[in-house]
Order: structure tokens, then C-alpha cells, then sequence
């Protein structure tokens, strides 16, 4: 039989080429597309990316089909033409829809291989039988199975592409894509080649819808209208991906600040409820369970009234000895003391009971569904047994024992006198020698009251101007002349006339007052150094510091504010922190000293000799004077061992390039000796006692050049009548 020629225009093969890659480069990105989330957004895409991809497809197989021509009239139905574009459209939706799967089964694959290689089929032929011939076309069985088998393998690596370009990062992937989709549209077109070469036509043929669709001015429209939508769907699925970029980078930068912000809250959580060193509760937690524990108690009462009334229970535990641990074996060592005791009571506790620390070596532990004290008591013994076996500290075994005071509600007082009652009754238990517990009675309550109502008004004395600095003078050992003071805090009580700082400073400490004072302190001295400068008198005034104030990370600030604020010389300030102080947080003291130090203020180590310190490290401190603690200078007349402990802690001092300090002196044969031993100041009731600052200001000036009428033979005036 006799066949027509057909012939190919191969500028428009070319375009059918370049718009199938084109149409798998947008297939391939609105395969990324369709993973989406948001089932919305996932199904918006699915159809607006078939429709676009189903176009694309199509629009190569109708321009691939207008690039081809025979010696006849030709044109195109357009019902089937429509029918061929539908195909297109639903083998492009199976496409994405398997593209949206979490991933590639060996079923999937060959399920939506062979959907899209019939799909692809069905658009093609159908869109062949739009051509209405008479007769009808010739097909090749052998070219038509090979088109279908190309139309299925080029399915299978199409969606194994899909998958596979998931698992490459972002700046390669566009390349790998690009490549892919060229990969794509040969193959597409391939099968639509392959496919036209199936079929033949008759000589004498006549195409019966040769008025329908065609001409070469409909191929250009449909591959014009073809590639704007596609890349109106590429332009579109890029800025949605920028956008999901972005709020994906958003939302994980969410992520993270929100992990950040919740890791912060738990940190600042358990800073605001634990204790950072033993890890149980703080006295803010411990005093919020005891409130709800007393209104559960309140409520009970409400509903059975009547009948005998829950109870609970406050132990006050005390650490017996732990101080002279603490001093004689360092601050590393009375941690690990405390966590250890803290195991300890945990250890006996029940899991009901909330444990806390509430001061240095201070636990308090609420017991709820109390019966009786019988279980208190049993409690208690139990706590003093734990804490007086032996602890562990430097290959040594340490013994310490525990006080315990007992409270019970309601049976001893209201809810806020509680821990105070319980702490009452440890000072008895303590009284009757340590280790030992004790039931709060009714006489014990005066103490406990006095003590509260002391630390309340303690609370209001800076505010009420109850508060005052007394000066000491310090007088040079070569010249008898005054070389600084040292001020020293008293309270004038409104009722209770002075007190003294022995009684105050260990409530201050233990109600958490401390640092409030400390700041008064540091604010007066520099304001007072200010005022004697203006009267002529240019003073040097020593401060002392506590452990809390070291502690603070603002203690710097707050010293140079100060300064500041009253113009003063940071060398006319001198701070003094005693030995056992500077070993018990070395890290703190360090910190505080090289930034007193750097800024010129004169530092000193107070009661040297009664602690435990390393002269490696005291070495490395910034210190200009050492101060020999009293105890060793009351003894000086009557025994040798005082003279050569203080005769070695000068010669000590000296060869560090320091200063020493003798406190305590009151009496003339102990100045003689301490000038002997080589003592560069004196301190102490022989020469005069704390006075105010209008008093010492006068004495200062009495104690000028030329001033002092009456000398001692070793040329430092005493005044010992002064007050």
C-alpha cells in the first residue's frame, strides 16, 4: 500500500521540545509544592497544578502534532482536542498526587507509573483519532507499544525524580532540576514522536475535519498562552516557596526563642524557688506550701466541723559545728557538707514533706497529716540522727550534730508565727547542748517575739533614720598621728536606745537584711568622708564588707556610685573583709577586690589569724593592710605564744608589702610591745572609743601638730577618756 509523505517543520519540533522541559522544570517545583502542610494550601496547589502542568504536557503534544504535515489540507476536532487536554490534566493530578506521599514504595511506583503512562497514552491518541481521516490511519502495533512503554518508563523516572530531588539541598537542587526536566521533556517527547511515527495514512486520504483546528498561527497562540501559565505557575509556586522559607525560618526562629525563653523561665524558676547549692526548696517556696498547706487545714475544718482538726508540722534543723568546719577546712568543703545534709534530710523525710534551706546552714521541713507530735518526734530523732553521722571532707570524717525545734498547727500559734516558734524551739534544743530536738512551749514564745519584733523594726531603721555610723581612729606607729578611722554601725532603737552591732548584724544576715545595710554604710561613709573634707579634715574611712555584699554582682557599681556622687577620692575609702569572709567565697572576693583595686580603693584583711586561708592566695589579693585580730593582742603581756604569733603574721605582712593593723589595744605595755614588733598602726579603747562624727572630728582636731599637749613616752598621745 501506498502511503502520503509526512514531513516535520523542525523549528516548531524544536519549540514542542523546549515547552515539554519547560513544563517538567514547573512540575518538578510544584512537586515541592504540593507537600505542603496546610491541607488547604496542599489542595489549592494539587489542582492548580494540574491544570498547569496538564497544559503544559498537552501543549507539547498539540504543537508536536501541528509541526507535523502532509501533502492535505489538515485540522482538528475539537471535542476530542478538549477530551486530549482533560488527560493531560488528570495525568498530571496522579503525578502530584503521588509526589505528595511521604514517600516512593515499590506499589507506588508501579501504580503511578502505569496510571500516567495509560493517562499519557489516552491524551495522545485521543488527541491523533482529532484528526479525521478518511480513510482511517494506519498504526504500527510495534511503535505503539514502544510509545506506551516509553510513556510508562518516563512516568516511573519522573516520579523517582520527585523523590530523589527532595534529598538535595537548595543551591544544587535548581541545577539537578534543571537537568531533570531536560531529562523529562525528551522523554515526553520521545513517546509523542515515537507515537506519531506509529501511524501512516493512506495515498488518496482526506482529512474530514481540515476546517476544524489548525493553522500555524494556533500553534503559536497555544504555545504562547502554554508557556505564560506556566511560567505565571513557576513565578507563583517561587514566591510561595520564598514565603514558606521565610516563615519556616520565622517560625523556627520562633522555635528556638520560644526554647530559649522556656529553658530562661525554668532557670529562673528554679533560681526563684530552689536553692541553688542544695537544689531543695527556698524559703519562698517553702513559705507558699506552708500557706496553702494551713488553708487546706481551713477548709477540712469547714466541712467537718466538730471533729478533731487536721494537723501539720515545722522542724527547724540547725547544723551544730558547722562553722568551724566551714573556717577550718574552707568554703568548698562547707558545701559540700550542706548537699550532703541536704541528701540527708531528703533521705528521712517522707515523700509528702517539703524540705528547705532557708539560711547558711539553717533547714526548715513541713510535715502535713500530722497525728500527733508522737510523729514529730519520731521524725525528729531521725533528722538528728542522719545529720550527726560522720561526713566525708578531705579524706578526713567530720562530726557535726543538728538541732531541731518542732512546731505544730494548730497547737502552737498562727501560721505566720510558725517558723519562728520552730526556730525558737531549736535555740532551746541548742541551749540544752546540740544534737539533741525540742517541742515548742508557750514561755519560749517571748524570745521568739522579741527577735521578731526586732527584725521588723530593723527592716523600716534606714528609712526612719534610726541608723548611724560611730568612727575609731587609727593612729600611725611612726608619728602618733591619726591615720584613718574605722566605721562601725550602731541603731539608735526609739524604745530600746542603742544597739549594738553583735546583736543587729546576725538578725540582718539571717532575715536577709544584710545587703540593705551594707549599702547604707557604704553611701554614709563616702557622704561623711565628703562633709570632713569641706570642714579642712581630709579622713580615710574604713568599711567592712560581708559575705552577701561580696556575693553581689552590682557591689562594684554601687562603691564607685557612691564615690561619684560625693566627689570623693576612691583611696580615702577603705574596705575590710575579714579572713574567714575572704576563703569562705573565693570567687566572689577575688572578683571584688580586683575591681576595688583597679578603681583605687584601699583594701584590707580584718581578723587575720582566726581563719583558714591559703598564703598563696592571700598573696594574690590586691590587699594593702593585714588587721592582727584582737584575741591575739589582749594576750600579749602575759604570753609568749601571742607575741610570736603576731611578731610572725608582721613579719609575714611586711615581706607581702603590706600593712599591719593591731585592733584591740588597750592598754600601754600592749602598744609598746606592738611598736617593738613593728606594727604600722594601732587601734583600740587606749587611744579612744567609737565616738560620733562631730566628736571625731573634734579629736582629729585635737590630735593635729602642735595640738596634742600631753605625749607618752613613745610619742603616741593616749586618750582613753574620750567616748
Amino acid at each position: 500500500m501506498i502511503y502520503l509523505t509526512a514531513s516535520y517543520d523542525p523549528w516548531v519540533v524544536a519549540a514542542s521540545v523546549m515547552v515539554a522541559s519547560f513544563a517538567s522544570y514547573v512540575t518538578l517545583d510544584l512537586a515541592k509544592r504540593v507537600r505542603s502542610k496546610d491541607r488547604g494550601v496542599a489542595l489549592s496547589w494539587w489542582i492548580g497544578g494540574s491544570i498547569a502542568m496538564g497544559t503544559g504536557i498537552w501543549s507539547m503534544h498539540f504543537v508536536g502534532m501541528l509541526a507535523f504535515s502532509l501533502p492535505i489540507a489538515l485540522g482538528y476536532t475539537k471535542l476530542l482536542t478538549l477530551l486530549s487536554w482533560v488527560a493531560a490534566v488528570a495525568v498530571s493530578a496522579v503525578a502530584l498526587a503521588v509526589a505528595s506521599l511521604g514517600s516512593l514504595t515499590p506499589k507506588r511506583l508501579a501504580g503511578g507509573s502505569l496510571a500516567m503512562g495509560a493517562g499519557i497514552c489516552f491524551m495522545h491518541y485521543i488527541g491523533m483519532a482529532a484528526l479525521d481521516m478518511a480513510p482511517g490511519i494506519a498504526w504500527s502495533k510495534a511503535l505503539v507499544a514502544a510509545s506506551a512503554g516509553i510513556a510508562v518508563t518516563a512516568s516511573a523516572v519522573a516520579l523517582l525524580i520527585f523523590f530523589w530531588l527532595r534529598k538535595v539541598s537548595n543551591r544544587r537542587g535548581l541545577i539537578y532540576q534543571a537537568a531533570a526536566a531536560l531529562v523529562m521533556g525528551l522523554a515526553i517527547s520521545g513517546m509523542h514522536y515515537t507515537g506519531m511515527a506509529a501511524a501512516s495514512f493512506p495515498y488518496g486520504s482526506v482529512c474530514l475535519s481540515a476546517n476544524a483546528l489548525g493553522g500555524q498561527s494556533l500553534g503559536t497562540l497555544v504555545v504562547l498562552a502554554s508557556v505564560t501559565l506556566l511560567a505565571m505557575t513557576l513565578f507563583t509556586s517561587i514566591l510561595d516557596a520564598r514565603m514558606q522559607s521565610r516563615t519556616t525560618r520565622l517560625a523556627n526562629s520562633l522555635e528556638a526563642t520560644n526554647t530559649q525563653l522556656q529553658a530562661a523561665n525554668d532557670e529562673l524558676h528554679k533560681r526563684a524557688f530552689l536553692d541553688p547549692l542544695t537544689g531543695l526548696a527556698n524559703r519562698l517556696l517553702f513559705e507558699d506550701r506552708l500557706k496553702h498547706a494551713v488553708a487546706r487545714i481551713a477548709r477540712a475544718e469547714e466541712r467537718i466541723a466538730g471533729r478533731d482538726p487536721e494537723k501539720l508540722a515545722v522542724l527547724f534543723i540547725d547544723l551544730d559545728g558547722f562553722k568551724p568546719v566551714n573556717d577550718s577546712f574552707g568554703h568548698a568543703a562547707g558545701d559540700t557538707v550542706l548537699k550532703e545534709a541536704a541528701l540527708r534530710l531528703l533521705g528521712v523525710a517522707r515523700d509528702s514533706d517539703t524540705v528547705a534551706r532557708v539560711g547558711g546552714d539553717e533547714f526548715v521541713l513541713l510535715m502535713e497529716d500530722v497525728v500527733g507530735p508522737a510523729d514529730c518526734v519520731t521524725l525528729a530523732r531521725r533528722l538528728v540522727e542522719a545529720v550527726g553521722r560522720p561526713f566525708d571532707i578531705a579524706n578526713r570524717q567530720v562530726q557535726i550534730s543538728g538541732s531541731v525545734g518542732i512546731v505544730i498547727y494548730p497547737d502552737h500559734g498562727r501560721r505566720d508565727k510558725l517558723v519562728a516558734n520552730a526556730d525558737a524551739a531549736m535555740y532551746a534544743a541548742k541551749r540544752a547542748g546540740g544534737g539533741t530536738y525540742a517541742m515548742f512551749e508557750a514561755h519560749m514564745d517571748t524570745g521568739a517575739l522579741e527577735e521578731l519584733n526586732l527584725q521588723s523594726d530593723l527592716r523600716h531603721a534606714v528609712e526612719r533614720g534610726q541608723l548611724q555610723l560611730y568612727y575609731q581612729p587609727k593612729v600611725n606607729g611612726r608619728d602618733g598621728r591619726i591615720s584613718g578611722v574605722e566605721a562601725l554601725l550602731r541603731w539608735n532603737h526609739p524604745e530600746r536606745g542603742m544597739i549594738m552591732p553583735g546583736v543587729f548584724i546576725p538578725l540582718a544576715e539571717r532575715f536577709g537584711l544584710i545587703n540593705k545595710l551594707g549599702d547604707w554604710v557604704i553611701d554614709e561613709a563616702c557622704r561623711q568622708i565628703h562633709a570632713w573634707a569641706r570642714a579642712g579634715v581630709r579622713m580615710r574611712v574604713a568599711i567592712n564588707l560581708s559575705v552577701h555584699q561580696l556575693r553581689k554582682e552590682d557591689l562594684i557599681t554601687r562603691i564607685q556610685q557612691a564615690l561619684d556622687r560625693y566627689q570623693v577620692d576612691a583611696s580615702q575609702l577603705l574596705c575590710e573583709i575579714t579572713e574567714s569572709v575572704a576563703m569562705e567565697d573565693i570567687k566572689a572576693t577575688h572578683r571584688a577586690f580586683d575591681g576595688l583595686g583597679r578603681r583605687g580603693v584601699f583594701l584590707s584583711i580584718d581578723d587575720f589569724g582566726t581563719g583558714y586561708s591559703s598564703l598563696s592566695y592571700l598573696r594574690s589579693l590586691p590587699a594593702r593592710q593585714l588587721k592582727i585580730d584582737r584575741s591575739f593582742v589582749k594576750d600579749l603581756e602575759v604570753n609568749s605564744d601571742a607575741r610570736a604569733v603576731v611578731d610572725a603574721v608582721v613579719r609575714l605582712a611586711h615581706a607581702l608589702s603590706l600593712d599591719v593593723v593591731a585592733e584591740g589595744v588597750e592598754s600601754a605595755e600592749q602598744r609598746d610591745i606592738l611598736l617593738k614588733l613593728g606594727c604600722d598602726e594601732l587601734q583600740g579603747f587606749f587611744f579612744a572609743k567609737p565616738m560620733p562624727a562631730d566628736a571625731m572630728l573634734a579629736w582629729a582636731r585635737l590630735k593635729r601638730p602642735g595640738n596634742a599637749a600631753d605625749r607618752s613616752p613613745s610619742g603616741i598621745a593616749a586618750v582613753s577618756h574620750l567616748s
